[in-house]
This record gives C-alpha cells, sequence and structure tokens, in this order.
C-alpha cells in the first residue's frame, strides 16, 4: 500500500514555469511551413475538420509524453492524442516491435492465418477478471472504437433477435451514421436521419443533476429512468445498454456507484446484453482497475461485451470488441469480415503496447500519479471560485470551469481562454463538455510527479488571470 501523495505545489510569483527537464532533441524538421500546412488543409482536405486554438499548433515529433513543434518548442502531452497514446509517443519497445514486423509482413488478412492476432486476443482476455466470463470471451478486431461499438450493438441484436437500444445523454460513441445515432452530444449530430431504435436515459450527473456527490443512494435513484424508459419507449424488450464508465468526449462524467450494478439488472431482465465503451477508460487508465466497469461498477459487475481503441495501441488505428463466447455465438449465422481488422502490424504495436502496461505497471502509476494530480487540482478549486467541479480517476481527469460554484453556470469563455492560455505557456490539454467548459486531462500514463506540478502551475497561472 502507498501512503496519501502529497499535492503539487501551487507557483511562486515571477517568471512562467519551466518545462521539467527531458533528455531528447528533436530532430530538424525540413518539410512546409505551418501556413503551407495549413493552406493544403483548406484546399484539400474537408471542411469539417477542426483545429485546436486560434493559431493551431503544427506537431512533427512526439517522445514519450512530450509533443514539438515544427520550430522544436516542447509541450507537455496532457490530453494523448485525445487520450489515445496510453505508454507514451514512441516509446521504444512499441517501435521495436512494429519495426520487425514491418520488415517482416505488412498485411495480410484474416483468411490466412498469422500468429500476432491469435496471441494478441490470448493476452487480451486475460486481462478481465477471472471467472466474469469476459476471461474466456472472443475478439472481433477493428479500426477504431466507433467501428467496435458498431459491431457490438448489430452482435447484440442477433443474439437476443432485439432491436431497441439504450444509451445515455451527454454520451460519444463515435461518427458513423449508426454511433452517431448512439451518440447524444448536439455539436456532434449531423442534420440527418439517425439513432432509429435507439432512446437516450437520464444522465447520471452528480455535479447539475438532481442527485449529487453526497446522495450514497444517487446510483439507484438515476437508473430508474432506465426503467420508465424501458416501460414507455420500447417494446418491453431491447437488444443492449451501452455506457461509458466515466463520459469522455462529455465532459468526465463519472457514472456513480450503484448506477451500473441496476441498470444492468433492468437490462436484463429485459432480455438485452451490456455494453461497456471503454475506448477511453480502459487499459488501466483509471487507476484502481484495469478496466472502467471494473472501478465503476464494483464488484460482480460485468458487461456482456467491451468495446475498447485508443490506449489499445498507443496511437494505431486500433479497436476491438471483446464479447463472451455465447453472445459471439450469435454472429457465426453468417460471415464476418474485416480487411484491415487483425492487420499484423497493428497486432504488433498492440501486444507490444500491452506488454508495456503490463510490464512497467502502468495501471499502478495511473492511481498514484493521478491521485497526486487530483490533489494538486483539488487545490487550485479550492483557491480559485471558477473551478467548480474536479472529477474523475486516475489519469481520466476533467476540471470544469464555472462562472461562480452558487448557479454553476457553464463559464465557455474563460475555460477556452485558459485552454489556449495552457498552451502558450507550453501545456496542451483537452476541452469538452456539452457546453465546453471542462478542461479534459488525460496525458500519456508516463508521467511525472514534476509533469503533474508543472501543469498545476500553468494552470494556476492560466485560471488566476480570469476574473
Amino acid at each position: 500500500m502507498t501512503t496519501a501523495p502529497s499535492k503539487p505545489s501551487a507557483p511562486g510569483v515571477g517568471a512562467a514555469p519551466q518545462l521539467p527537464p527531458f533528455d531528447h532533441k528533436p530532430a530538424p524538421y525540413t518539410g512546409p511551413s505551418k501556413e503551407e500546412v495549413l493552406a493544403m488543409r483548406r484546399e484539400f482536405l474537408t471542411p469539417a475538420l477542426i483545429t485546436y486554438y486560434k493559431d493551431p499548433v503544427m506537431i512533427v515529433e512526439g517522445k514519450m509524453q512530450y509533443l514539438f513543434d515544427e520550430k522544436g518548442r516542447r509541450y507537455l502531452d496532457m490530453f494523448a492524442g485525445i487520450v489515445t497514446v496510453s505508454v507514451g509517443h514512441c516509446h521504444p519497445k512499441v517501435l521495436e516491435a512494429v519495426r520487425r514486423q514491418n520488415e517482416l509482413l505488412q498485411h495480410t488478412t484474416t483468411i490466412y492465418l498469422h500468429p500476432n492476432i491469435a496471441q494478441f486476443g490470448k493476452k487480451l482476455v486475460s486481462t478481465f477478471p477471472k471467472g466474469s466470463g469476459l476471461d474466456k470471451g472472443v475478439c472481433y478486431f477493428t479500426n477504431s472504437g466507433g467501428e467496435a461499438n458498431d459491431l457490438a450493438i448489430m452482435m447484440a441484436r442477433c443474439k437476443t433477435g432485439a432491436f431497441d437500444v439504450i444509451a445515455l445523454r451527454n454520451a460519444y460513441h463515435g461518427m458513423s451514421s449508426f454511433t452517431m445515432g448512439l451518440s447524444a452530444i448536439q455539436s456532434w449530430k449531423q442534420p440527418i436521419p439517425h439513432g432509429f431504435g435507439i432512446h437516450h436515459a437520464r444522465l447520471p450527473d452528480r455535479y447539475r443533476g438532481q442527485w449529487g456527490y453526497d446522495d450514497a443512494d444517487a446510483g439507484r435513484k438515476y437508473a430508474e429512468d432506465v426503467l420508465d424508459l424501458l416501460r414507455s419507449a420500447t417494446p418491453g424488450q431491447v437488444a443492449a445498454f451501452i455506457a461509458e464508465p466515466i463520459q469522455g468526449v462529455g465532459g468526465t462524467i463519472e457514472l456513480p456507484p450503484g448506477y451500473l450494478a441496476e441498470v444492468y439488472r433492468i437490462i436484463r431482465a429485459a432480455g438485452g446484453l451490456c455494453i461497456s465503451d471503454e475506448v477511453q477508460t480502459g487499459f488501466g487508465r483509471m487507476g484502481d482497475a484495469f478496466w472502467g466497469f471494473e472501478s465503476i461498477g464494483g464488484a460482480g459487475v460485468v458487461p456482456d461485451i467491451v468495446t475498447m481503441a485508443k490506449g489499445i495501441g498507443n496511437g494505431a488505428p486500433l479497436g476491438c470488441c471483446v464479447a463472451k463466447p455465447e453472445v459471439a455465438a450469435a454472429m457465426a449465422k453468417r460471415l464476418h469480415f474485416n480487411t484491415y481488422g487483425g492487420n499484423p502490424v497493428s497486432m504488433a504495436q498492440g501486444m507490444a503496447t500491452l506488454d508495456v502496461i503490463l510490464e512497467e505497471k502502468i495501471q499502478e502509476r495511473a492511481r498514484e500519479i493521478g491521485a497526486y494530480l487530483q490533489e494538486g487540482l483539488r487545490d487550485l478549486q479550492k483557491r480559485h471560485g471558477i473551478v467548480g467541479d474536479v472529477r474523475g480517476r486516475g489519469l481520466m481527469l476533467g476540471v470544469e470551469i464555472v462562472e461562480d460554484r452558487t448557479s454553476k453556470a457553464p463559464a465557455t469563455a474563460k475555460c477556452a481562454a485558459v485552454f489556449e492560455r495552457c498552451k502558450d505557456l507550453g501545456v496542451l490539454v483537452g476541452k469538452g463538455g456539452p457546453n465546453g467548459n471542462v478542461l479534459r486531462i488525460k496525458p500519456p500514463m508516463c508521467i511525472t510527479r514534476a509533469d503533474c506540478e508543472f501543469l498545476c502551475r500553468v494552470l494556476d497561472i492560466a485560471i488566476g488571470e480570469q476574473r
């Protein structure tokens, strides 16, 4: 057992904080200028693309928890490519595994045998709780989390014979035409018909909702809306319920204790399956457990299907849908195929990433460093009135910026200003929530205490300027 960590210290008065020392010199950049890249994006890429920051950052190199722009400036990466880089940019063990595989074979499909996909599948299912059924599960490898979620719903419908699906308001599950229907944030919904058969339950938000952090029974109370929705909007049978243990894009909203246990009971009584979207919460990021459903749901709460991506491959375009064997069997009635699912290079990168997570005790690191960082963020909350809430677990944290704590009015403009100022001072964080007022802090899980201290000093300056 480790003792409770001390919190990162507040900054002194004077010069801007300096990044911790780091022994890496970026390679000289010789490509097109930032202005040229911007011009090419505008001409040749979809106008739907967005960039962070008023003056976008061009990132050309990464090493562990740091990123470098075309001029060689170093930034502390506290967003990990949208919660994707799990063990560090260009981790040497991951790089070596990919190099070896690239030199042997870059592509086959699952119509031929290859050891990587079988070995990775075996190791991946071994990370699930013993006796859960998922530890005997089967893997369907995909190219993204959205694709894994799409497949999970298809699998649930095939298994149950039902069609309706219940998801949560404020959820994000992908951007295909189907997963856009699962998602429930207006800014991520194109104005086209979508979401047929999908129903969105009340968000169990203990910061803004009816039942707060001080209500020990909040989980059960919020779960009653799922039962009401089942009775009022479905024929009484459903194919599935899907939820993120902590909503990522939605602003780091953590499901309350008891919620999953009660909802899973309700859904299974209606013949449905339970799906945990672990695209952002899996692979030890939440610190106290390898999978988010273990951390949030507690003992005995086990989904039938788990979807994953992002941290699974440390940046590779890789996702996976893991299902209990009896659920997966429903897909065997017809053929299922994915040209790139199980690609040997992607499998090599995923397997090497998982090896590093286990060998370097990344989950334990996420717990210890995450607790240290959260103490520093809570200290900022005590000293700055616009910090309304600090929430999350491990290294999946959120800081909600409000006009004041009494009204809890979202301070979207102030959050944007803090977000920009952090970049100017050398830290890249994320931003989310339906009002764009939540700082998303989800770094590569190799960060150090010195990095946490630097972040808190930067945030103290950036937040302190918003009065």
